[in-house]
């Protein structure tokens, strides 16, 4: 009998180093019994301490990719990730217009890097939020990003300003609006899923660990993965979640590198 493979169409930067971008999301799709398939947006030269340099790759490289793959195999989830220029902004939307069905779409709003390099010029969050927030099923902006999304030139803290701070995102035409909270203070890493009218609030204790490079990849991916195997927005989030953790978990006693090393994406083959 044959079988058919659950692909995500991850749309991201590369990070050599493979803790972040599309070398993250592969990973984290594989551990997920999912197929990987990647258009790559940019090449970044980066290792655990932060970003040398970024080269984004032409329209039509990007456009060739994404349409290569399109007309030959089915996509069951697209998850995006770092775009770099309005230009690539306007492709990449062009492109899902393309896709047409019942396609999740999660987007991680990729502004900068966890080192502190920016990502996107903020000139361009306008244009990101006009071409492709309507077209996403999930955006997953982290704290910082939230600020910079709504304009905000303080951060949202506590579950009142983040849970209204996810209403005005909604308002801009995503979806759903995940918020995550590795960036906020206290001993709990909090996420506020906004979705159908509802708040919901996932949970864990954070880790205690310099390993924290790709996290927002990871986790993005992970939703993508879920949702490409059937499960809702609310389930997919929450076992996107576990998994994040599990892989941040696994990976805190290993060294790679001087800075922030990389979740261990493939902990259950290891073990």
């Amino acid at each position: 009998m044959t079988k058919e493979y659950r692909t995500v169409l991850t749309i991201a930067g590369s990070d050599g180093s493979g803790g972040a971008g599309i070398q993250a999301d592969i990973k984290t799709c594989t551990a997920l019994q999912c197929y990987a398939l990647s258009v790559i947006t940019a090449v970044t030269a980066q290792n655990t301490a932060g970003v040398d340099s970024v080269c984004l790759l032409e329209e039509k490289c990007i456009t060739a990719q994404f349409r290569a793959i399109s007309r030959d195999i089915r996509i069951d989830a697209v998850k995006i990730g770092m775009l770099g220029s309005p230009a690539i902004i306007k492709a990449v939307a062009l492109l899902l217009r393309e896709l047409g069905g019942n396609v999740p779409v999660i987007l991680d709003t990729v502004l900068g890097s966890s080192s502190g390099s920016r990502l996107l010029d903020p000139a361009a969050i306008p244009l990101l939020k006009e071409e492709l927030f309507a077209l996403a099923t999930l955006i997953t902006p982290n704290i910082p990003e939230t600020a910079l999304l709504t304009g905000k030139e303080e951060e949202p803290e506590g579950r009142e300003a983040i849970e209204a701070a996810a209403a005005e995102l909604l308002e801009t035409g995503a979806g759903a609006v995940l918020i995550k909270g590795g960036h906020a203070k206290g001993e709990e890493c909090r996420e506020c899923l906004l979705h159908d009218g509802r708040y919901f609030w996932f949970s864990a204790p954070k880790i205690r660990t310099i390993n924290t490079h790709g996290t927002g990849c990871t986790l993005s991916s992970a939703i993508a993965a879920f949702m490409a195997r059937g499960e809702s927005i609310v389930t997919a989030v929450e076992k996107a979640k576990a998994y994040t953790h599990s892989a941040l978990q696994a990976g805190a006693d290993y060294r790679l590198g001087c800075g922030n090393g990389p979740l261990l994406h493939t902990y259950r083959l290891w073990q």
